[in-house]
């Protein structure tokens, strides 16, 4: 009896060296056929990895997925994050409304298995004390670059991914068997797929998948730094003195109100405070507000650049809080960095022949509380597809021609659809949530906003629960 055709490798092109492009690496390799793990090459238009950017909550699901990627030993070895159990939410003038949990019903966690691991979690008294832990882990509150850190590291002991940097493309082709890159240094790559993983201003997009789908901007922007907690005075530059006494915290004058997270609504935007590590000695500082579109790249870093500028209308949107720790953290903040939502239609096209958009690139939308967990199913979705189109025998064998993954791209997309499109909707709900507002505007969205958070709760607590690992994919 003649032994069965063997799966030949896929040649994988990813642009993007981001959180998408790298998680989605990890998952091709993990989820395909064991016969056939497919060389990946990663392409990153930077000169290095980007490994900055701001805090971002990562939920029950989304964690459920880095741990099967390997991502989460390392961010548990190296201290990245810190737990969340609930997402407080406040007025800025009369204090706490409501909050969004991840407790689950018993207060053991969500989904099976709940996903629980054991590290050091601190109270409200200070000096903290080490020796108070928790067995427990709901969400993470971690710096957006840890999560590439941790992915990076699981991928450099994969033989079968390379990263490269300063690859700019100029031209992307597709046939009937294979797509090729062509960048800027004159080199090229050619590989049976392409998944672009490049972000909301994606060149896989513009240059090929829909040249007309352009991001627009959603009339808000995001203004977020880091402010260390406690603070102190001596890192104040010494002609400030009169700025350092107001900044200097003081558990007797600005306590801490929260726990680990807290979102405070304003009349004139939402306010982020969040610790982001275990030593709980910095906090995540960022605002989410209507702003008038700059035109340019360039305007935009010439308005992050007045930092003066940025703090003084951010004293100005908070004013009047009912905490001083807010006024105070908003003095403390450093390195503010502004950055424009832009959202991408829905119902745009996703793919070609042989390309896929995964993340940003695809659909785009403003921070809805899972936005970076949406980027990892997709990719763990995507991984799936593909493996289970080539363990049907639509990929190449032995012998064979390239087989084109279109279906398997179809299958994807009839999948996840429904999915995204609910998530872009609840982010619109955010962006109409930071709208300027007077007294009797702000007073009703304060009235709404908890029965909101309740009526949306089951909602989003069958997403936590859910893994997309073990989803029926009907293909």
């Amino acid at each position: 009896m003649a032994e069965p055709t063997k799966h030949v490798p896929l040649d994988i092109l990813i642009l993007g060296g981001g959180i998408a492009g790298v998680i989605s690496a990890l998952a091709l390799t993990k989820f395909a056929p064991q016969d056939a793990i497919p060389r990946i090459q990663i392409f990153e238009i930077r000169p290095e990895p980007g490994t900055q950017g701001g805090g971002v909550n990562i939920t029950p699901n989304a964690l459920r997925l880095l741990d099967h990627l390997g991502a989460l030993e390392i961010m548990k070895e190296r201290g990245y994050g810190v737990t969340v159990d609930a997402i407080e939410v406040f007025d800025v003038y009369s204090g706490k409304l409501a909050e969004s949990t991840f407790r689950g019903p018993d207060g053991q966690g969500m989904g099976n298995p709940p996903h629980k691991v054991s590290r050091p979690v601190f109270v409200h008294s200070y000096p903290k004390d080490p020796s108070l832990t928790t067995p427990h882990l709901q969400a993470l509150r971690i710096a957006r670059g840890e999560i590439l850190k941790a992915g990076l590291a699981v991928a450099e002991t994969m033989p079968n991914i390379s990263f490269t940097c300063n690859k700019r493309t100029t031209h992307i082709s597709e046939t009937a068997d294979a797509v090729s890159l062509t960048f800027d240094d004159g080199t090229s790559a050619t590989g049976d797929l392409l998944l672009g993983c490049d972000g909301i201003h994606s060149i896989t997009r513009l240059m090929h998948v829909e040249p007309d789908r352009v991001a627009t901007y959603s009339g808000c922007c995001a203004v977020f730094g880091y402010a260390p907690y406690p603070s102190s005075t001596a890192t104040v530059a010494d002609d400030d003195k009169a700025q350092a006494e107001a900044a200097a915290l003081d558990s007797s004058d600005a306590p801490l109100f929260f726990d680990v997270s807290a979102i405070s609504f304003a009349r004139r935007g939402m306010l982020l405070t969040s610790f982001h590590g275990p030593a709980r000695d910095s906090m995540y500082v960022g605002a989410l507000m209507q702003q008038a579109e700059i035109a340019s790249r360039d305007g935009w870093k010439a308005a992050r650049a007045d930092e003066a500028a940025v703090r003084d209308d951010l004293r100005a949107r908070f004013a009047g809080a009912r905490e001083p720790l807010i006024t105070r953290l908003i003095e403390r903040t450093s390195d503010f960095y502004l950055w424009p939502v832009f959202n991408l239609s829905k119902h745009g096209r996703w793919s070609t022949g042989r390309t896929m958009l995964v993340g940003d690139s695809a659909h785009a939308m403003a921070p809805q509380g899972q936005s970076t967990g949406i980027v990892f199913e997709d990719a763990i979705l995507l991984a799936r597809f593909l493996a289970r189109w080539m363990e049907k025998g639509l990929g190449r064998r032995e012998g064979e021609e390239r087989g084109t993954p279109r279906e398997a791209f179809e299958a994807f997309e009839r999948f996840r659809r429904k999915r995204i499109d609910v998530a872009f909707d609840e982010s619109q709900v955010v962006l109409k949530s930071v709208n300027d507002v007077g007294s009797w505007g702000h007073w009703f969205k304060m009235k709404i906003i908890p029965w909101y958070l309740w009526w949306t709760n089951m909602n989003r607590e069958k997403y936590f629960v859910d893994d997309v690992t073990l989803s029926e994919l009907n293909y």
